[in-house]
């Protein structure tokens, strides 16, 4: 009788535990050997052997997730054959459902570095191809369905080129954007430099976000990393004016004031110490790896110069003087 609690009691583990990881593995993108990858499907194909033909030209890890994903969604017997082209990384739900359409031309949508949630929502509604199934949703119930545990969606999804067959939902296009920047945040964070001032990756994605809105060149980032690590283990206030300009939302006009820096809000980093609550946008890997492995400065100050580049300083003096130099010569 024991033993068999036992095995009723790993049962029910393991079958929870399985069904979320082949729900994340058949929504998760594959990496496509060579890119337009062009393939046939000859007709009369058993669902088993297109799996293993796609396995062994390396688009499939495996037949067996395949066979189970179509069996499961009722697709066993409806792939067409014909001659087929990915230009793009694409989950197996989507490859299927290509496959499934036939010859279903591929669409692509692109989030950019630095957008916001709003923004991104946004050009999701607005492209032709797209069913969306989020329309009326709050972001709460979007993380909800997409299985997010955050309570913000804000910087959640990896800016990148996502390609997927007409009328797949919105959905299953955020499932996978959020479940690439979880991959790549996790790497990151593994690989990260010792003794930061970060206690959680997320706090190490609300820094990156910072750092992509701050970024005007790219050999700057890690440097301005730098600094606003510096800041955190000394414990000076960020003075960012990106969160701020956040924080304000729809009350911000393009025109940073005073009053504004000087208004308490909780993105306010002038008035706060430490890192606003959540992400400001979404930030690109090269920001993640710049958070989490800064560049080693005793800079505490940076400036932009208005070319992209930006001017740092080790003291309030030499950046008042840079101020001068780049910022109030120009107004």
């Amino acid at each position: 009788m024991r033993t068999l609690k036992i095995l009723i009691l790993l049962i029910s583990v393991a079958i929870p535990t399985f069904a979320a990881w082949f729900h994340y593995h058949v929504n998760a993108d594959i990496q496509l050997p060579s890119t337009p990858y062009k393939f046939s499907i000859a007709q009369g194909s058993s669902l088993k052997n297109i799996s293993q033909q796609l396995t062994d030209a390396k688009i499939l890890s495996n037949p067996w997730s395949f066979i189970l994903l179509s069996r499961y969604k009722g697709l066993q017997s409806s792939i067409r054959a014909g001659d087929y082209s990915l230009t793009g990384n694409i989950s197996q739900v989507a490859l299927l459902d290509y496959l499934v359409k036939g010859d279903a031309q591929q669409y692509e949508i692109k989030f950019i570095e630095g957008w916001t949630f709003p923004q991104l929502r946004k050009i999701l509604y607005e492209h032709p191809a797209i069913q969306n199934d989020t329309i009326g949703l709050s972001d709460e119930e979007i993380l909800q369905l997409i299985g997010a545990e955050e309570t913000s969606a804000e910087g959640l999804f990896f800016p990148d080129t996502y390609y997927f067959v007409k009328n797949s939902s919105d959905i299953n296009i955020l499932q996978r954007a959020y479940r690439t920047m979880q991959n790549h945040l996790q790497t990151a964070w593994s690989a990260r430099m010792e003794s930061l001032p970060l206690e959680t990756p997320y706090e190490a994605l609300t820094l990156a976000s910072i750092i992509e809105k701050e970024t005007g060149l790219e050999s700057d980032r890690t440097e301005i990393a730098g600094v606003f690590i510096n800041r955190l283990r000394i414990g000076m206030r960020l003075q960012t004016d990106p969160t701020v300009i956040y924080g304000l939302g729809d009350q911000f006009d393009g025109n940073l004031r005073k009053k504004h820096l000087q208004t308490d809000q909780a993105f306010n980093t002038y008035t706060r110490a430490g890192l606003p609550p959540t992400p400001i946008a979404m930030p690109g890997l090269s920001s993640i790896q710049a958070a989490l492995n800064p560049a080693e400065t005793k800079a505490i100050y940076f400036v932009a110069k208005g070319n992209g580049e930006s001017q740092f300083s080790t003291n309030l003096d030499d950046h008042n003087r840079a101020v001068n130099k780049y910022q109030r010569q120009q107004k």
